[in-house]
C-alpha cells in the first residue's frame, strides 16, 4: 500500500522544541481586530458598527457571496469601529475593533450536546456556513463550499489531513492527542454528505501518540480508516494527498473534488463536530508558537482577532540575549515572512514561528549559479522542471513558463528552494511570476466584459 507521494525532502522538524507541550486556552486582554477578509473569497460585509455592544460567537460580518465566509467576535466587548488595520500581508485592510471587556461572555451555550442524527446534508452545510468555518490547514477556503460539490455521489474519499508536515509545527498533533472523538465525529459528519465516500484520515508516522488515539476513536466505524504515512515534506500538501489515498494526479484547473476527493484538515473536522453538534461558530483554533528564538514554545487554543505580539508576550516573550532575525506565520518552507507582528492572528493561522537566523538572507550571500544537478526536478512533488522554469523566466518568455513547463501547477512547497545547492531563491521565483501572470489573467478577463 502506497504510504508516500513522488519527490519530496526531509527538512530537519525541529518539532522537540514543542511537541510535549499541551494545548493551552489563551485569553487575550488587549483589543481585537478581526479582518474582513480572512479567507479566500470576496470580503465579509460587517453588520455591527461603532459602539455596538458584541459576544462570543456573535457574527461581525456577514459572507458576502457564495465564495466568502462569516467573521465572528471571539471576545465579548464593544465595537470601536470598521476601520484599515495592518494585517499579516503587511497591508492595511478593513477590520472590525473590538474593545475586549475581557468577560468572553458567550452570545449561547456552547456545552450542550444536540442529538444530531436525523440533520439532513443541507442542514449540516447550513450549521457549517452559519459556523463561519474555512480551511484551518492554511489556505482559509470557505468549508460549506467545499462540502457542496456539483455531484456528491461521485465523492469516493473524504481525507482527513492530519499530517502537520511543515517543520516546527505541533498544534495538530496536540489537537489529535486529545481531541480524536471529535475529530472522527467530524468526519462522520461530513461522510453522510457523500454517500459512496469512505473517510481515510492521514497521518505522517512521527506522531505516533496521534495515530494511537485516532484509531482508537475510529475503532469499528466501518468506513472510517486511519491512515500512517512516510514522514516526509510536503506530505501535508493537499494533492500528495490525494496522489496517496486516490492514486491520481489532477491539473491545476480541476478542483479535488473533480477526482472524487474531499480533503479536510483535522483541524477543520473538529471545528465541524462543533459547530454542528454543538451550535458554536468557530472563533477559536490551535496553533503553535515555536522557534530557537522563542523563551517558552508551546501549543495554543488561541482565538481569531488576538495580536500576534500580545501571545508572544503573555507566553515569555524571546530568549533573554537573543535578536530575532525571522518572523514567519506559519513554518519555514510555506509560512508568511511577517514585517511586524503588532497583527491580528486570522482564522487560517496555525504558528509563529520565530528564528535568530534568516535562512533565506544566508542563502543569498552563498548563492551562484544553477550547477544543473537536477536535485530540483527530483524532488518536486508536482513532477515539474524547476531549473527550466526559472531559466524561462530570466528569459521573460512566461508563455513558455506557463504552457510548455506548466508552471502554474507549483504548489509554491519549497522543496526545490530547500535542496538546491547553489542557493537559488526558486519557490519566491515561481510565487512571484505566478502572481505575476494571474493578475494579468484577471486584468484580461475584466477587460472583456
Amino acid at each position: 500500500m502506497r504510504d508516500t507521494f513522488r519527490g519530496g525532502v526531509h527538512p530537519a522538524e525541529h518539532k522537540e522544541l514543542s511537541r510535549e507541550q499541551p494545548l493551552r486556552d489563551f485569553l487575550p486582554e488587549g483589543e481585537m481586530v478581526f479582518p474582513l477578509s480572512m479567507h479566500i473569497g470576496k470580503p465579509s460585509k460587517p453588520v455591527v458598527k461603532k459602539g455596538d455592544q458584541v459576544l462570543v460567537g456573535q457574527r461581525l460580518a456577514e459572507a458576502d457571496g457564495f465564495v466568502s465566509a462569516h467573521v465572528i467576535s471571539s471576545c465579548s466587548g464593544k465595537v470601536k469601529g470598521v476601520e484599515k488595520r495592518l494585517t499579516l500581508m503587511g497591508t492595511m485592510a478593513d477590520c472590525v475593533v473590538v474593545d475586549n471587556d475581557r468577560q468572553f461572555t458567550p452570545a449561547a451555550d456552547y456545552t450542550v450536546k444536540a442529538d444530531v442524527k436525523d440533520l439532513s446534508g443541507d442542514e449540516i452545510i447550513s450549521r457549517v456556513q452559519e459556523a463561519g468555518i474555512v480551511g484551518l490547514g492554511g489556505a482559509g477556503f470557505p468549508t460549506h463550499v467545499k462540502l457542496k460539490p456539483k455531484d456528491p455521489a461521485a465523492i469516493r474519499y473524504v481525507i482527513g489531513n492530519g499530517c502537520e508536515c511543515e517543520p516546527y509545527l505541533t498544534c495538530n498533533d496536540q489537537l489529535m492527542r486529545t481531541r480524536a472523538e471529535a475529530i472522527v465525529e467530524g468526519m462522520e459528519i461530513s461522510l453522510r454528505l457523500f454517500p459512496n465516500a469512505e473517510g481515510v484520515i492521514c497521518v505522517e508516522r512521527n506522531k505516533p501518540e496521534a495515530i494511537a488515539a485516532l484509531k482508537k476513536a475510529a475503532s469499528g466505524k466501518a468506513k472510517i480508516a486511519v491512515r500512517e504515512l512516510a514522514t516526509k515534506y510536503p506530505q501535508g500538501g493537499e494533492r500528495s494527498l490525494i496522489r496517496v489515498i486516490a492514486g491520481v494526479d489532477f491539473p491545476l484547473a480541476k478542483l479535488p473534488a473533480d477526482v472524487g476527493c474531499i480533503v479536510e484538515n483535522v483541524g477543520t473536522l473538529f471545528a465541524i463536530q462543533r459547530a454542528v453538534c454543538y451550535g458554536e461558530p468557530l472563533y477559536s483554533h490551535v496553533l503553535t508558537l515555536t522557534g530557537d528564538a522563542v523563551k517558552n514554545p508551546g501549543n495554543y487554543v488561541v482565538r481569531d482577532g488576538t495580536i500576534f505580539s500580545e501571545l508572544l508576550t503573555a507566553s515569555g516573550g524571546l530568549k533573554e540575549g537573543v535578536t530575532l532575525k525571522k518572523a514567519m506565520c506559519g513554518g519555514p518552507m510555506m509560512g508568511i515572512a511577517m514585517s511586524s507582528l503588532d497583527v491580528p492572528i486570522q482564522k487560517q493561522n496555525n504558528g509563529l514561528t520565530l528564528l535568530c537566523e534568516d535562512a533565506v538572507e544566508i542563502a543569498e550571500g552563498q548563492m551562484t549559479a544553477c550547477l544543473h544537478c537536477g536535485r530540483c526536478t527530483t524532488v518536486c512533488p508536482m513532477g515539474l522542471m524547476p531549473q527550466m522554469m526559472a531559466d524561462s523566466i530570466t528569459d521573460g518568455d512566461l508563455k513558455r513558463f506557463e504552457t510548455k513547463l506548466y508552471g502554474l501547477e507549483c504548489i509554491q512547497c519549497g522543496s526545490c528552494t530547500y535542496i538546491c545547492p547553489a542557493k537559488r531563491p526558486l519557490m519566491q521565483l515561481f510565487k512571484q511570476t505566478k502572481t505575476q501572470i494571474m493578475a494579468r489573467k484577471r486584468a484580461e478577463a475584466g477587460g472583456k466584459k
